[in-house]
């Protein structure tokens, strides 16, 4: 009888036990859909529009569609411009973390501070932003401890004058129109004045604070210097058409700091490309997105510089590009007035 019960005693504990084991499985799927089924919402902020900060958007979105996340079907994307107004960039930011969004992506430094100053819980991914520890979104590029990450598009100015010496070696003052109101401007300013001295040029800057200026302040800065060039300023860069139908004028060369000023009529530039700098973010989107947290994630930069001269300035300047140069760069055409 003691046998009999205990034989019915093992029978209930197994049966009991398969249960148990039986339900684990059925809740761990029914979280696994749950996520996969989530409608992932990214507010995306950009300062202003012009070729380089929207290719960098359009290789963000692509890179998030290359692993999967796809604007109606599991990510919603809520793009808003701030047409050059940091009060706006301000208010766009706000609004994202009202309306409780999962991700934003700022664009450009304006962008990625309004953000920042807006949230600190929120994941932020950045791109185009010169130093972000200046400008106070992270402790450091290797590990920014805040909610922020993303890539920088900073580069080395030093390529950027060399190159400018190969094709204008006669060249001794260069001229520097910037928004003195953009962090990452007065960054590269600096830069350009520290690494300047070591190729024999000396740097004259004009500085504006809104679109009004630039014509008078650029008129004034031509009159003083052999070339122009363009940081990844967002308020002159976006005014890059205006800006080399005046020098060329008085045919004064302008040399560009991306490729999109040279699209636009400047004469060359070693720079990186927006587009890659956006899809790398993009892919760093997709790691936030996956659980891992922005404050563990290092803040990148592209390696990768590629020369793009513009033959159609090159002709209008009557400027002869060296072969060592034209063999080895990208030869494109347009934009010149």
């Amino acid at each position: 009888m003691v046998e009999k019960k205990f034989s019915i005693l093992l029978v209930v504990i197994l049966a009991l036990s398969i249960l148990s084991g039986c339900s684990k499985p059925q809740a761990s799927t029914s979280n696994a859909s749950e996520v996969k089924n989530k409608i992932v919402k990214i507010g995306i902020t950009q300062i202003l529009e012009h070729g380089a900060l929207d290719s960098a958007r359009e290789g963000f979105i692509d890179a998030l569609k290359s692993k999967g996340f796809e604007e109606g079907k599991n990510i919603e994307i809520d793009y808003q411009n701030a047409q050059g107004d940091m009060p706006t960039a301000q208010t766009i930011a706000q609004n994202f973390v009202s309306a409780k969004v999962d991700m934003i992506f700022a664009v450009a430094t304006p962008s990625a501070q309004a953000a920042y100053n807006a949230t600190k819980d929120i994941p932020i991914l950045i791109t185009a932003v010169t130093d972000p520890v200046e400008a106070g979104i992270a402790k450091s590029m290797e590990k920014s401890e805040t909610n922020v990450t993303g890539t920088s598009d900073d580069l080395p100015i030093e390529k950027q004058f060399e190159l400018l010496k190969k094709l204008l070696p006669e060249s001794k003052k260069v001229g520097i129109l910037y928004n003195t109101s953009e962090k990452n401007s007065e960054i590269q300013v600096e830069n350009a004045k520290q690494a300047a001295p070591s190729l024999g040029l000396e740097i004259l800057t004009a500085g504006i604070t809104n679109t009004n200026e630039i014509s008078q302040s650029l008129d004034s800065l031509l009159s003083k210097v052999d070339v122009i060039y363009v940081p990844t300023d967002n308020l002159v860069v976006a005014a890059i058409p205006l800006i080399t139908s005046q020098a060329y004028r008085k045919n004064i060369p302008v040399i560009g700091s991306e490729r999109g000023q040279v699209d636009g009529g400047a004469l060359a530039t070693n720079g990186i490309d927006y587009y890659k700098l956006g899809f790398q973010t993009g892919l760093m989107a997709v790691d936030v997105i996956n659980g891992k947290s922005p404050k563990d994630i290092a803040i990148k930069t592209l390696q990768e510089m590629e020369i793009v001269v513009n033959t159609d300035a090159a002709k209008k300047l009557n400027i002869t590009i060296p072969e060592d140069i034209s063999t080895n760069a990208k030869l494109i055409t347009g934009g010149v007035n």
